[in-house]
């Protein structure tokens, strides 16, 4: 007997389940297992003393009332995921517990005592309200979204729905499947089949279909899913999300019909330039050759004796023509090709350069200007754009030049490289009016001007067409400067080029 008694405490004390037993209405502690006085966290002498003397932060609970209701009356209690805070090592602390108050009784039926379990289930309890408040967020993401989900049980064919999915689909009750499918437009059927027939392989549905309204209206959706199969790989459950994508199919539409009405507008005015280019290189042509040939008539007139000034004026004459021929015939072959190829030649920038100041040698005379020039190397490109790239900003090293300093051009030029390949960077410097480094971007703006037309004339699209040609020329140009203190261009560009040039100025 007394071993049999042995071995029930035994048992008792080293259950994992904390066990104590009271007696008496102020519940008494006659038994407590070691897992039970962990809990209470109080100390080892804990048998003889009353509950609350070991647990007063627990006065204000039920659990005094509970116990002594089953001392009382013999019925059972059982308090699940119940909040107690315990005061361990002189720290309040948080638990939950699921636990009972069990009534003892004698031979006779008589209550001596009440025994009560306890199962501490803290991580379970916050484990849940971590998991709640996930889904709570994930539904709030879900609605914020205007996402809906859908989850699809394969053997029963029932959805469960969630989110804007019934809104998206146009529905006010639980629809099957069947009935959803009814709705999508004929011709996008196939579409969700062969996604379907997809997904039996990758797990993964992806689709976007046309919902079709009772009324006829079509509303754009897209849908995404994942097959879920049970441990012998059958499909069980689809699982997914559908979003509406109606605004943004019908802003791809309207996109799609500006990017086609200004790619026809495009055509027609790149058209429509070539073609004035056409015409002017041709009209310009015969006005041209006249001046050359009356100015050659005029040289060789044997009864007129010109003197030296008047045979240099009629050379200018002629040299000018040809420049204009030169330059009408170049107009004339770019305009006749194709908008999107432009054949490369070699081209003598010294050479360039000397043209420029002859074309604007009537200027330079006029401001006494002084042009300072390097030994510049040969590079490959449009010659005709080449020409015009440096036309414009040599022009305007003399147009913004201080009116009481005459101008004084410096160009200078350094070997580089472009993406590695071999270039040439010029340096076009001045000692005119400058500018403001905050403009030194804005000024390759189309029709930007930093002064108005009254103090220097001019379009505003030198500068940006500069760019263009330096760009076309995978090159770039960039500039410095101070107010009232010159102002300086670099352009960099690649001693080769490709066979073709692949872009158009446009």
């Amino acid at each position: 007997m007394y071993r049999n008694i042995e071995l029930l405490n035994d048992i008792v004390d080293n259950t994992p389940l904390p066990i104590a037993v009271y007696s008496g209405s102020e519940l008494k502690i006659e038994l407590a297992n070691s897992a039970m006085i962990k809990t209470w966290g109080k100390g080892d002498q804990v048998i003889g003393k009353n509950y609350l003397e070991v647990l007063p932060e627990i006065k204000n609970e039920d659990f005094f009332k509970e116990a002594t209701s089953v001392l009382r009356t013999g019925i059972p209690f059982h308090g699940k995921n119940k909040r107690v805070d315990l005061i361990i090592d002189g720290t309040m602390t948080t638990y939950y517990f699921n636990y009972s108050f069990i009534p003892l009784k004698d031979a006779e039926g008589s209550i001596y005592g009440v025994m009560n379990t306890g199962t501490d289930v803290t991580d379970l309890h916050l484990a849940q309200q971590q998991i709640k408040s996930s889904e709570e967020r994930l539904r709030m993401a879900i609605d914020t979204s205007g996402m809906g989900t859908y989850e699809i049980d394969l053997a029963t064919k029932k959805i469960k729905t969630s989110g804007k999915f019934n809104s998206i689909w146009s529905v006010d009750r639980d629809v099957s499947n069947e009935e959803l499918i009814a709705k999508l437009h004929p011709d996008d059927v196939s579409i969700r089949e062969k996604a379907h027939e997809q997904a039996l392989l990758s797990g993964k549905i992806s689709y976007e279909t046309r919902i079709v309204n009772e009324d006829k209206s079509i509303k754009w959706a897209k849908i995404n899913g994942e097959i879920i199969k049970d441990e012998n790989g059958v499909p069980t459950t689809i699982i997914g999300i559908i979003q509406d994508i109606n605004e943004q199919r019908q802003f791809e539409e309207e996109l799609k019909t500006q990017v086609a009405d200004s790619t026809e507008e495009l055509r027609r005015s790149n058209d429509d330039l070539l073609h004035f280019a056409n015409v002017v290189s041709h009209d310009l042509r015969e006005p041209v050759r006249k001046i050359k040939i009356f100015n050659a008539l005029l040289r060789n007139e044997k009864e007129t004796d010109f003197n030296e000034n008047c045979k240099k004026y009629l050379n200018k004459i002629d040299q000018s023509t040809q420049r204009m021929q030169n330059i009408i015939e170049g107009i004339l072959s770019y305009s006749t090709l194709s908008k999107n190829t432009q054949p490369i030649e070699p081209i003598d920038l010294n050479e360039v350069i000397e043209n420029i100041k002859i074309d604007l040698e009537l200027v330079i005379r006029e401001k006494g200007a002084i042009f300072v020039s390097c030994d510049l190397p040969e590079i490959e490109g449009a010659p005709i754009l080449i020409s015009q790239l440096f036309y414009n900003l040599m022009q305007n090293a003399l147009k913004f030049s201080k009116a009481d300093l005459p101008p004084r051009v410096i160009i200078t030029c350094s070997s580089t490289t472009i993406n590695g390949v071999d270039a040439v960077a010029i340096t076009i410097k001045d000692n005119g009016i400058g500018m403001d480094p905050v403009f030194a971007e804005r000024i390759f703006t189309a029709f930007e001007r930093l002064h108005s037309k009254d103090e220097y004339e001019g379009n505003g699209l030198g500068l940006a067409l500069c760019r263009k040609i330096t760009k076309r020329h995978n090159g770039t140009i960039t500039a410095t400067g101070e107010k009232d203190n010159g102002a300086e261009f670099i352009v960099t560009l690649p001693l080769k080029q490709d066979v073709i040039l692949n872009n158009a100025i446009n």
